[in-house]
């Protein structure tokens, strides 16, 4: 749940608590069996952005996000004690039905086999007869991803006693749901009722089913006709269980009879969301059908995601999809466009704005449908929403980029304005994966490990190191750019592009890629295939890279709780940082030259400061301190802005880093907006 229900309400206030660890009382996290994998590129910009980004998501998930057992789960019966499990994130401390299904699809199946089986029976629970099914909570319309993930689980590990299980748990949950008088089977239109996927909030929602005001609450399946009608979304998850739950059966020597039942609920289902939802006015499917047979033809970011990853769209329609779908400047949005009820200015909580788990959906969509291009300027977008804001949030403001939790109703106050929690799993997890299935294009069947690579023009190589799976340890290197294998090799030898499930040791996989179209994805006139930072707006004498005459404070890496805000008045840009207010806080900006040769350079910071005296920071360049600089007090308001210059700053090599930081000794707490570099 990410929306006012009391228990979320009560995990919102202890986000302070969390955010940085596991609650008091609760059993310290294990430690993850292995070093996770690392990624390193050879071009420096690449590994500013999704190098760093990488790391960062594997601390959030590995690390910050990894809580110790906890018996409240384990009423399957099935947990390892000596396991943690993964929870949903900052101020979210519980393992929720979609994000321990979402996060272990992702990543934790992958790079924690153990970890992840341990989340996946954390949501799972007993009957009174003893059956295992799904934990029947009030989140349950889409809870069937979990057969998803159990599936995937499975194939990554080809673990026969988790696969028994799992079965057993699809099986029960399944007709739980074709049998339920809420979130059930709406036989008139052979589809499933019930609100779309995670969006339980009425922000998610146009009028109708909602009203303009949000009157009946703040959540959605309050809502009657929220709860009566189909959505796009909720109906893919569960052709997709149908399907997974088919592969199960037979994996397991079921029935022929069971195992065609369930497909033949596929068939149906993937039927009646084509004849329902396929919309050839737009191009596009529909989002909603109400109960009266009313449709909505809006956007559904994840809708359109799972139409395309799991088949609901025939080539042609996917076509359609890729060609007539909207995003915003910062990614694929939730729902589109706005309802009525609100704006650019105030976006709705689930409504025109971006959630990283969108973003991950629409970058596995957009590789798998061999879009390159639009699969890397997706994957950006989130490398620089986490680096900018010292990691993955939960919301972005999808016009500005800023860290935004949306507008939605909450008690009597009609437009609240939502938080956005930090250090949140399924927005590490979704990056991860752009990586994993994107990047390096890992499919995994019952039969091994596959490789069908995307390597952008602009990238450069790249290398994943220490990657388990089931008895090996591999490291895999891409070389060239395209989607096309020109060669593939195992430890210098040719070798197939899928390795046998019953691979064993250290091996080294090298693939050399062709093909890459060609294309300038950010817009300067440098073509990516020669475009040092092919992601980032820039200028021809630094090869594409921007010009460090004037670098927004928006765009620089930021570390240590620092993150965008628009909560002053007086910036530049889109928006200012805020959060350099203890030690750990940084922002660093690269300064991209026509030299290496070293240099004395002028350093200009524009700043606000209301403290009542000078604050301090730490200024460095490629991490080696410089000195402490000074931020003199410019107004008692935070809305007033100065500059300052700081002089003989030492600069060598092609890109230098140029870092202020709240260093031991400084007194920081001073908000930054832009920073100038002069030689």
């Amino acid at each position: 749940m990410r929306n006012g229900f009391p228990s979320r309400i009560g995990y919102t206030l202890l986000a302070l608590a969390t955010a940085c660890g596991v609650l008091a009382g609760t059993a310290p996290a294990t430690a993850s069996p292995a070093p996770p994998p690392s990624l390193e590129f050879a071009n420096p910009d690449s590994q500013a952005l999704f190098g760093a980004a990488y790391a960062a998501a594997l601390q959030n998930l590995l690390r910050t996000n990894t809580i110790g057992y906890d018996a409240r789960y384990n009423r399957s019966g099935l947990l390892d004690p000596a396991t943690g499990i993964v929870r949903a994130g900052g101020g979210y401390d519980q393992p929720w039905t979609r994000d321990a299904s979402v996060n272990s699809w992702n990543a934790t199946s992958l790079l924690d086999p153990a970890l992840a089986k341990n989340t996946l029976w954390a949501v799972v629970d007993q009957d009174s007869s003893g059956a295992l099914r799904v934990q029947q909570d009030d989140q349950q319309w889409d809870q069937v991803v979990w057969v998803t993930a159990a599936w995937h689980h499975y194939l990554v590990t080809g673990d026969p006693a988790f696969l028994q299980n799992a079965y057993r748990t699809a099986a029960t949950t399944l007709a739980i749901r074709e049998h339920a008088t809420t979130a059930g089977f709406n036989a008139t239109y052979g589809l499933f009722t019930g609100a779309s996927f995670f969006n339980d909030g009425i922000a998610g929602y146009p009028a109708p089913p909602a009203d303009a005001t949000e009157s009946v609450s703040t959540g959605s399946m309050p809502w009657p006709g929220v709860a009566s009608g189909m959505y796009l979304s909720t109906n893919e998850l569960y052709y997709a269980a149908y399907v997974n739950a088919a592969a199960m059966a037979e994996k397991l020597r079921r029935p022929g009879p069971e195992i065609a039942g369930y497909r033949a609920k596929a068939t149906a289902l993937r039927t009646a969301i084509n004849r329902h939802f396929w919309n050839p006015g737009t191009g596009l499917y529909d989002y909603q059908l109400l109960a009266d047979g009313s449709r909505g033809a809006f956007q559904e970011g994840t809708g359109l995601a799972f139409a395309l990853i799991f088949g609901v769209a025939n080539p042609a329609q996917a076509r359609s999809i890729l060609a007539h779908a909207r995003e915003l400047p910062w990614g694929m949005p939730d729902t589109f466009p706005n309802w009525a009820r609100y704006s650019d200015a105030q976006p709705g909580r689930h409504n025109a704005i971006v959630w990283p788990l969108v973003q991950g959906l629409w970058a596995k969509a957009l590789a798998g449908q061999g879009e390159p291009n639009a699969f890397a300027a997706e994957t950006a977008r989130l490398a620089k929403l986490a680096g900018g804001n010292s990691g993955f949030w939960e919301i972005y403001n999808g016009t500005t980029g800023v860290v935004d939790g949306g507008w939605q109703r909450l008690g009597d106050t009609v437009k609240f304005h939502w938080g956005s929690e930090p250090d949140q799993t399924w927005s590490a997890t979704a990056f991860l994966d752009m990586i994993h299935t994107g990047l390096f294009g890992v499919t995994f069947t019952d039969r091994g490990l596959s490789f069908a690579p995307r390597l952008p023009a602009g990238w450069g190589d790249v290398t994943l190191r220490t990657l388990r799976y089931r008895a090996a340890n591999l490291t895999v290197a891409l070389h060239g750019a395209g989607t096309t294998i020109r060669s593939f090799t195992v430890d210098g030898r040719p070798a197939p592009t899928e390795l046998p499930a019953t691979l064993t040791g250290d091996h080294t996989i090298d693939i050399t890629l062709t093909g890459a179209p060609a294309g300038d994805r950010d817009g300067d006139g440098v073509p990516d295939a020669q475009d040092r930072c092919a992601d980032t707006t820039g200028t021809a004498a630094l090869t594409g890279c921007p010009d460090p005459a004037h670098l927004e404070a928006e765009d620089a890496r930021n570390s240590g709780g620092v993150k965008t805000n628009v909560n002053h008045t007086g910036y530049s840009g889109r928006a200012f940082l805020d959060g350099l207010w203890a030690q750990g806080a940084a922002s660093s900006f690269t300064v991209h030259r026509t030299t290496t040769a070293p240099e004395s350079a002028a350093i200009t910071v524009r700043y606000a400061n209301a403290s009542n005296d000078t604050r301090t920071m730490t200024l460095s360049v490629n991490g080696q301190t410089v000195r402490q600089v000074g931020f003199p007090k410019v107004s008692d308001s935070w809305d007033a802005w100065g500059t300052t210059t700081f002089t003989d700053v030492p600069l060598t090599g092609r890109d230098p880093v140029v870092t202020l930081s709240y260093g031991a000794g400084d007194t920081g707490s001073i908000n930054l907006d832009w920073l100038e570099y002069r030689r």
